[in-house]
C-alpha cells in the first residue's frame, strides 16, 4: 500500500470514527431531552395514563392541601384553561407557592389525577412556563378577565404554613 493510500484510509477511518461518535452523542442527546406538557395538552389526551412525563403550569390559588400528620400534599396545576389535580408524597420545594410555576415530573391515573415523582419549582418570581405565559401578567392575574380562576370553593381547615411562602 502506497503512503498516500494509507493517509487516505486513515482519513477515512478518523471521519468514520467521527461521524459514529456524532451519532451516538445526537441519539444520547435527543433521549435525555424531556418536554413538558401543559394542563390543556394533557386535558385534551396527549398523554397516556401511566406514561411518564413533565407536565408546566401554575400551582392554582386555593387548592394546595396536606394530609395532617404525613409528607402527601395534594393542589391543582392549572395553564388558566384546565386544571390537573396533583398529588405528592414528598418533601416540596422551598420556593413551592400557590399561583408560582411549577414542573411535575410523574405519571397520570387513569382517574385524572397526576401522580408526582419530582416537583420543580422556579426561582424567578417573573417566571411563566411557556404555553401560558402570555396569558398571565406578572403578578400572577390574567389578561383576559374570563380566564380568570374562580375562587376555591373548598375550605381547607388545615394550616398550610409549610407551603406557603411567608
Amino acid at each position: 500500500m502506497t503512503p498516500r493510500r494509507r493517509r487516505l484510509v486513515l482519513v477515512l477511518g478518523i471521519l468514520a470514527g467521527v461521524s459514529v461518535a456524532g451519532g451516538l452523542a445526537l441519539s444520547a442527546f435527543r433521549q435525555d431531552v424531556t418536554f413538558y406538557f401543559v394542563p390543556t395538552q394533557v386535558a385534551e389526551g396527549k398523554v397516556r395514563p401511566g406514561e411518564e412525563f413533565r407536565m408546566g403550569g401554575l400551582v392554582e390559588k386555593g387548592s394546595v392541601y396536606r394530609k395532617p400528620g404525613s409528607m402527601l400534599v395534594h393542589f391543582t396545576v392549572t395553564d388558566m384553561k384546565h386544571q390537573i389535580p396533583v398529588v405528592y408524597d414528598k418533601v416540596l420545594p422551598d420556593l413551592f407557592r400557590e399561583g408560582a410555576g411549577v414542573i411535575v415530573h410523574g405519571h397520570m391515573l387513569a382517574n385524572g389525577t397526576f401522580v408526582a415523582d419530582e416537583v420543580l419549582a422556579k426561582h424567578d418570581q417573573y417566571y411563566r412556563p411557556p404555553g401560558i405565559g402570555k396569558s398571565v401578567l406578572v403578578h400572577g392575574e390574567p389578561r383576559d378577565p374570563a380566564l380568570r380562576m374562580p375562587p376555591a370553593t373548598a375550605s381547607v381547615t388545615y394550616p398550610l404554613s409549610a407551603v406557603e411562602q411567608p
